[in-house]
């Protein structure tokens, strides 16, 4: 876990600083592209990893970006069927997983790892970029050939040896997260019955999570369909746009603007796919008697329910409970007991329908507990009519 976390992470950091430092300029152009594939297949060995560990939240994250897949138009199901091997989850998808895992991608990276190393040695190392020292493709080549033979240094065994120290040490920092921090705490074995499931991606996807979670769902599907293929197209074509001209991240404001939004962006989508609003609270505990205001009567029975029925889930109430629905704090003064009633009935947006669930009595306390939830209680609300009943 720590390995593939540190992979994602390096990777990323290492394209910002090729980025930053115009090393994909002539003559590194296709340096750049190999690059931006090897950074696709590092997150596709991440994902398909995940799987394997066959746990709830593995198992529940790979169906869902299946289904975010078969949205595509035309190819859509068919790659979602090649994906999950089959029309479902089931062990032909271990299988196949392992397999991209183990033997598929890592052959393509071996494979465009020794390309990326050998135009390394046939472009040369990019130079330390000068301000006002563009690049121009016309004189480059000689002016190279001539800073190598004045200041060029053999990477063997000059060089190699830093790979060394660093390499050395990225490997201990591993074994010492595995040592002093442990793995994450796996799931228990995947139950298509368990409702109380919140499936995620590992962190260096959570951003993205956050991303589909938060659009707007008449967009989504044209979001998953346009965004990653304007991602590919963009990270493709940066060195054809700009394969000459200026390198020093003094002289190209937009390249450090463009790499501190993205920065940016992805830790702010992570920070709330952490937090994950829009799911709903499993873990929420009964509401306490100081929040309740009473210890029996229907208030504290419709407060039990609001538990008990899976409401505080999705709704808070004096900072308890979840937060995909909407806040209920103060509910009672907003709606009146009829409209707390028909909503409970007939549902809404992500919310289930409570008609034929609920008895009479259960909904007269539910509308009860709900509609003392005010600023200002009313002192006399268990004698008040405040619900409407259905019996």
């Amino acid at each position: 876990f720590f390995g593939a976390s540190l992979m994602v992470l390096m990777v990323g950091i290492h394209m910002a600083q090729v980025f930053l430092m115009g090393c994909y300029k002539y003559p590194r152009e296709f340096n750049w592209i190999t690059g931006v594939l090897l950074l696709f297949l590092v997150i596709a060995m991440g994902f398909t990893g995940q799987l394997l560990r066959w746990d709830q939240t593995a198992v529940w994250a790979t169906v869902v970006a299946a289904e975010q897949i078969g949205r595509l138009p035309i190819i859509g199901q068919p790659a979602a069927r090649f994906l999950l091997g089959g029309k479902t989850l089931s062990g032909a998808t271990l299988s196949r997983f392992f397999a991209f895992h183990v033997f598929f991608i890592p052959a393509m990276i071996f494979g465009l790892l020794a390309i990326h190393l050998y135009l390394v040695i046939h472009d040369g190392i990019s130079e330390p970029p000068v301000p006002g020292q563009p690049v121009d493709p016309k004189t480059y080549r000689s002016r190279y050939e001539k800073l190598l033979k004045d200041r060029g240094e053999a990477f063997w065994p000059d060089v190699a040896w830093r790979d060394v120290i660093f390499m050395t040490g990225v490997v201990g920092v591993i074994v010492l997260l595995a040592i002093f921090i442990g793995p994450p705490k796996l799931g228990g074995p995947p139950n298509p019955s368990l409702l109380a499931s919140d499936p995620r991606p590992d962190w260096y996807l959570t951003w993205y999570f956050a991303v589909l979670a938060l659009l707007p769902h008449s967009i989504e599907s044209a979001f998953m369909v346009l965004a990653p293929v304007i991602v590919v197209i963009w990270l493709l074509l940066v060195p054809v746009v700009g394969s000459a001209g200026e390198r020093h991240p003094k002289n190209r404001p937009w390249a450090v603007a463009a790499v501190v939004l993205i920065v940016v962006t992805i830790v702010s989508f992570w920070i709330e796919g952490r937090r994950s609003p829009w799911s709903p609270d499993f873990g929420a505990k009964p509401l306490p008697v100081s929040v309740i205001g009473a210890a029996s009567g229907p208030i504290f029975q419709g407060a039990q329910l609001f538990h008990e029925r899976g409401c505080e889930f999705c709704h808070n109430i004096g900072g308890n409970g979840g937060e995909r629905g909407p806040n209920l704090t103060y509910i009672g003064d907003r709606l009146t007991a009829n409209d707390i009633t028909i909503r409970i009935m007939n549902g809404g947006y992500n919310m289930p329908a409570f008609a034929g669930i609920l008895k009479p009595q259960e909904l007269d306390d539910l509308v009860a507990f709900l509609r003392s939830r005010k600023h200002a209680p009313a002192e006399a609300i268990p004698g008040v009519p405040h619900t409407v009943s259905m019996r």
